[in-house]
């Protein structure tokens, strides 16, 4: 594989970080990010609560993915769909500049996905052996 374990962990930590700090903002109810939910993409307070549940659960997943490659791949999985929505809501707001910063979390997120799918294969293989 092209990418190394310990830049995959690089990435994995980014992430983590990343999400973590995101959805701590979302539920804390963080000003600006209020406004953007609700005035800017026309979102629900409840809507903007549930994300930021999930990127922080994404981002204890991806912790605890690095002792348990499944998690980390159902976390990068979960974790890109988001992006996805979010580089989505982004461009239909007229913000496509702005897509810039969840492309590349969710190439980070297929990076991790990837890697990890590889560890899962390989371990199975050495069992079979």
């Amino acid at each position: 594989m092209f990418i190394t374990k310990w830049v995959t962990r690089i990435i994995q930590g980014l992430l983590v970080i990343d999400f973590l700090l995101s959805g701590i903002m979302k539920l804390t109810g963080n000003n600006t990010v209020v406004q953007e939910f609700t005035k800017v993409y026309n979102f629900s307070l409840g809507f903007m609560y549930t994300i930021g549940i999930l990127e922080v659960l994404g981002a204890l997943g991806l912790f605890i993915g690095y002792w348990k490659p499944k998690l980390a791949i159902a976390a990068s999985g979960g974790l890109g769909l988001i992006m996805i929505g979010a580089i989505f809501t982004l461009f239909n707001a007229g913000q496509g500049l702005m897509a810039l910063m969840p492309l590349v979390v969710l190439i980070l997120s297929i990076i991790v996905f990837i890697r990890n799918q590889a560890v899962l294969k390989q371990k199975s293989i050495i069992k079979e052996e």
